[in-house]
């Protein structure tokens, strides 16, 4: 049976249609502190269903559409909520001009924000997860919406996307958190989707300033290595990481430019998320 949910996901508001259980199910339990069936309209309209003939019976399949786009191809059943957690970020990242938008973890204590731009298998996840129960306020596990020409940042509330190995490390660490069904076998491996505590969700309207670029990079074999990047490296990976600053134009050097001008930049390499954590607050805030 098809089911739509109006979910309040502040600075967006998305208009969810499903008609797989899994996906029902997931929503009520990773978005349990967010704001459901809100009288807001939706800023986006966003499906995920069933295919259609024999896929339903035989290996079924599920398949994500934005408005009218399907930009996936149809993935297994199993893997359908992380199918609309990836379609959610494709979807901000391709629509929204409004904010420079990085690729980027955002944590923050007190209102001072750091970014964490990194690749997949940066470990990222794993360490934003490690924060974000350890006193720090999640504003994003994958993109960082910045205001033109500020150091303003925009909390974007969603759960953290942990893979593989990080997945046992996280249920170890945090064994009372709400964490998704696991979707296995995906091109990422296995994915689940941990929630991040009810105060992070609460301080879903609430701004930050950024004081600080960290560059993660775990690494099994270095306990702590630190390096201070210049401010064209700095520039130079960042906009490496914004998903629409050759779109905006402008707005989208002159913003990276102003935060590489007032914030120091580092890269991390680390095998402890705890010692990352005592560098941050010794140096950054």
């Amino acid at each position: 049976m098809k089911t739509t949910k109006r979910l309040l996901l502040p600075p967006f508001c998305f208009n969810i249609e499903t008609d797989l259980p899994l996906v029902l199910d997931n929503l009520k339990h990773i978005y349990q502190h967010a704001v459901f069936n809100t009288e807001q309209l939706p800023d986006y309209q966003l499906r995920v269903r069933h295919s259609s003939g024999i896929r339903r019976f035989l290996k079924p399949q599920a398949r994500f559409f934005s408005d009218q786009l399907e930009p996936f191809q149809p993935l297994q059943s199993q893997q359908a909520f992380a199918m609309l957690e990836w379609g959610m970020n494709w979807t901000v990242a391709c629509n929204e001009m409004q904010y420079v938008v990085i690729h980027s973890a955002v944590l923050a204590k007190n209102n001072k924000a750091i970014l964490f731009p990194a690749p997949p298998g940066s470990g990222k996840s794993t360490l934003t997860a490690y924060l974000a129960f350890n006193g720090w306020r999640l504003l994003s596990d994958e993109m960082a919406l910045i205001l033109p020409r500020t150091r303003t940042v925009q909390p974007f509330v969603r759960p953290i996307c942990l893979k593989n190995r990080s997945i046992t490390l996280a249920q170890s660490w945090f064994p009372n958190a709400v964490f998704s069904s696991v979707a296995k076998g995906t091109h990422k491996g296995d994915v689940i989707h941990l929630s991040p505590p009810v105060e992070s969700w609460q301080a879903a309207t609430i701004p930050a300033e950024i004081v600080g670029v960290v560059f993660p990079c775990y690494t099994d074999d270095t306990e702590l290595d630190i390096y201070k990047l210049n401010q064209t490296q700095g520039f130079m990976q960042l906009a490496t990481n914004a998903f629409n600053y050759g779109v905006i134009g402008t707005e989208g050097f002159d913003t990276l430019s102003a935060i590489m001008e007032q914030v120091p930049v580092f890269e991390v390499r680390y095998n402890d998320v705890s010692e990352v954590a005592k560098f941050l607050e010794q140096e950054l805030l």
